[in-house]
């Protein structure tokens, strides 16, 4: 008995190699990752467990009930002959990961041929391994993971079962006792470790597979969280020096190097000495990826080091593509071929579409961010046609009557266009130009409404060279004019302050005007508003930019109540801080 058990355990060797050839099937993955198969994949499965529970009846030993001799391969049987197998595992797996169906069919597939065979167990055998299949698909767990000791288990009694069929339907009844007696046991205890080494097998291989591909998944994830930042800014000698450098790190190469469609950019690791920035492209292969787009894998490429030529055993070049055009090239030099598996493959592959993606980000942004930038330029370049022709009519009536007040308004009128027109060629002023813009401004509308307004300045001279985007305080300026002091007769104050403290500059501008409600005070600046009074749009912008420069601290901040007046303000944090 012990020396059968032995021998059967040795003959697992053949389960264990089936059941890795099985995880190289697609449909066997179907198995282990779905809840069901379709009908298609149920007969696959079928057919290929059935045919493997005919190998475990073929890797089995005869018996002889009468000379008690065991022969060391199944065959055809005679009369008094019965097989000593592991028929059971194929069909004892089908049910568990396939479920009745595949259970069931398997073991029909198995049992006829079984059946075939011959022997004095031929029939109770054949039944056996259906109700094998029978007993497996009860024990299908369709939203857990079978466990190992679950499977051992149905292996065990499925083969006790079959002892117990042949006990009631093997004839004669003390050749089926004796037979039981001297197999029973080694095929129970076998046939269980084999269901649970065959399952175990299949497991760790799906496993390391699904861990190799979570790690594959988190370094591209990890490259593309460090790449991103240099890549919005477009493929320059800068960027394209630091993503190689990461990606040198991360995917362990001897060298990484990056061109465009004329040079090399930066190349990072062996020969880095002498493929400076800027070398022409010197080999027919980066030529044919920029041509043909498509990945390409060489051999026996070499590149010059400082005193020597140093010979690599292998490259793999990638494209970089824009809008479907290839504008250069990503190349990975390794030392054998050996080291480029299909792993490293599908992830420089992975890599190339990746930084493409980033690349088409990055160009999409700086459109956007352009098409935001004209936009609000052009919104800067507009003038009011009533404040052009309100002030030209005060002009002129001064010209008789204040001719040097009439020359004032026309350099003020002068300086406050040349400004505007300013604002649209550059993307950031100081506080100090600003003021003067506002200062032009005010000395227009103080002309037009003499006796009615009034400005005070409460100005640090140290904060005056603090940067800002163009026409940031003047829009707030003349929103003050336009709707908080429009309805108001006398004693329009404006106030404006600017002071620096340690770690911003504070701005204000505030007014006695007719105040607002709070549901408007929410709207201006966040969002475009839609009133007869107008639109909001020149503090929208204003904040807009703010944000967009210094981040959310810098935005309007907005003090106002009904009858009582409004303040804006708004911070510029020091330069370090952003």
């Amino acid at each position: 008995m012990f020396e059968l058990l032995l021998t059967m355990l040795e003959r697992l060797g053949i389960i264990v190699t089936i059941a890795f050839i099985l995880t190289r099937f697609r449909f066997f993955r179907g198995l282990i990752y779905h809840d069901s198969l379709n009908r298609r994949q149920q007969y696959f499965a079928i057919v290929f467990f059935g045919f493997f529970g005919i190998i475990g009846t073929y890797s089995g030993m005869s018996f002889n009930t009468d000379t008690l001799q065991f022969n060391r391969w199944a065959a055809d049987l005679a009369s008094d002959e019965a097989i000593a197998n592991s028929r059971v595992i194929g069909i004892v797996i089908a049910g568990l990961l396939g479920g009745y169906k595949v259970g069931i069919g398997a073991g029909l597939i198995a049992g006829l041929h079984r059946f075939t065979l011959g022997g004095f167990t031929a029939l109770a055998c054949g039944l056996a391994a259906i109700v094998a299949g029978i007993i497996a698909g009860r024990f299908q767990k369709k939203k857990k993971n079978i466990n190992l000791a679950t499977a051992f288990m149905v292996g065990a009694i499925a083969e006790t079962v079959q002892m117990l069929i042949i006990l009631l339907m093997a004839k004669p009844f003390d050749k089926a006792l004796t037979l039981v007696e001297i197999i029973g046991v080694p095929m129970i205890l076998a046939n269980g470790l084999g269901s649970a080494l065959f399952l175990m097998v299949v497991r760790n291989v799906v496993s390391e597979e699904e861990k190799a591909g979570a790690l594959l998944a988190q370094k591209t994830l990890r490259i593309a969280d460090q790449t991103l930042a240099y890549l919005r800014k477009g493929i320059n000698q800068d960027s394209a020096l630091a993503v190689c450098q990461i990606l040198h790190n991360e995917v362990q190469t001897s060298a990484v190097a990056m061109t465009n469609q004329t040079e090399i950019l930066a190349h990072i690791g062996l020969g880095d000495d002498h493929h400076r920035s800027s070398s022409p492209i010197q080999t027919q292969i980066t030529r044919d990826v920029l041509k043909s787009g498509s990945l390409v894998v060489a051999n026996d490429e070499t590149i010059h080091c400082r005193e020597q030529s140093c010979p690599l055993g292998a490259v793999v070049i990638a494209p970089l593509k824009q809008r479907d055009e290839t504008i250069g090239t990503l190349k990975f030099y390794f030392k054998s071929e050996k080291e480029i598996t299909n792993v490293v493959i599908e992830l420089i592959s992975g890599l190339s579409n990746l930084l493409s993606n980033q690349l088409e980000i990055a160009e999409a942004d700086k459109a956007y961010q352009l098409a935001k930038e004209a936009e609000i330029k052009a919104l800067q370049a507009q003038i009011s046609p009533h404040f052009l022709f309100n002030t030209m009519n005060v002009i002129t009536s001064l010209i008789r009557i204040d001719p040097a007040k009439a020359r004032m308004l026309l350099v003020s009128l002068s300086h406050f266009l040349r400004q505007n027109l300013t604002a649209t060629t550059v993307t950031i002023t100081t506080l100090e130009q600003e003021l003067r813009h506002v200062k032009a401004y005010l000395s227009i509308e103080e002309a037009r409404f003499v006796e009615k307004l009034k400005v005070t300045y409460e100005i640090d001279d140290e904060a005056l060279l603090v940067k800002i985007p163009p026409l940031t305080l003047q829009p707030i300026v003349e929103n003050a004019v336009k709707h908080g002091i429009k309805n108001m007769d006398q004693d329009c104050h404006i106030h404006i302050t600017i002071h620096k403290g340690t770690a911003s500059t504070l701005v204000s501008v505030e007014d006695n005007g007719q105040g607002m409600s709070e549901d408007r005070i929410n709207q201006l600046g966040n969002q475009i508003i839609d009133s007869e009074k107008g639109s909001g749009i020149a503090l929208f912008n204003v904040n807009r930019r703010l944000t967009m420069m210094f981040g959310k601290k810098a935005s309007l901040q907005i003090e106002s109540e009904p009858g009582k007046g409004t303040k804006f303000t708004f911070s510029i944090p020091q330069a370090e801080e952003f």
